[in-house]
Parts: structure tokens; sequence; C-alpha cells
């Protein structure tokens, strides 16, 4: 049964960085485009950032850009998303997801996803 599971969660002071690991298990995704997505207490889940099957095609939400990087190592089936300059607008529970194909246009959106992890909690304290 293919899983995802993320790490790397927890609480960060302002300023502060963290950087959430999202390994697969039971299969391989190497061919997918994978994304994060949060949601924070009260608010509807968004798209945080994507990269598709090769690396070649990243995208970030503009809240997050220039602070947060996607990554992926196919060989470890391994999504990263390192997390700079946290605010504490950015607390929320991420969700890694894997795409039904290999790529997308600008975003992955939420009826795209084939897989979701069960999420980890990042708390950014002012």
């Amino acid at each position: 049964q293919a899983q995802l599971e993320e790490s790397g969660g927890g609480l960060v002071q302002a300023g502060g960085s963290l950087r959430l690991s999202c390994e697969a298990s039971g299969r391989t995704f190497s061919s997918y485009a994978m994304g994060w997505f949060r949601q924070a207490p009260g608010k509807e889940r968004e798209f945080v950032a994507a990269i598709s099957w090769n690396s070649r095609i990243t995208a970030h939400a503009a809240s997050v850009k220039g602070r947060f990087t996607i990554s992926r190592d196919n060989a470890r089936n391994t999504v990263y998303l390192q997390m700079n300059s946290l605010k504490p607008e950015d607390t929320a529970v991420y969700y890694c997801a894997a795409a039904r194909g290999p790529t997308f246009s600008q975003a992955i959106d939420a009826k795209d996803i084939g897989y979701w992890g069960q999420g980890t909690q990042v708390t950014v304290s002012s």
C-alpha cells in the first residue's frame, strides 16, 4: 500500500528555518509530480509548492516564494520543503502530496492529488 510520511515539523521562532521531508513507501513516485499543501486552523487547505517528476519545473505560492524551496531525490523516493525566514502566519499542518501526473501548469490543484500524507505540524512563534 502506497504511503507518504512527512517529518521535520515542530516549533520554531519567527525568522527560523525548518526542513520538511516526505518519504514515500509501498511504491515509487519518481514518475509523478509532488507537492506540499498546508492547512491552518479554521482555513481551507492551500497549495504551497510543487515539483515535476524530473525537478525541471517548480512552483511556489506567492506567500512563500523566496522563503521556501521544494526539491526531490528520486533515488530516495523523498521530497523536501526547505522553509526559511518563517513567519507566524506559516503555522499550519503541512501535507505532502503526490499528483496523478508527471508535471503541472502553474500549480497542483488538490483535485489532481492521488495520494496524501498524514501531515506534520509546523508552529512558528512570534
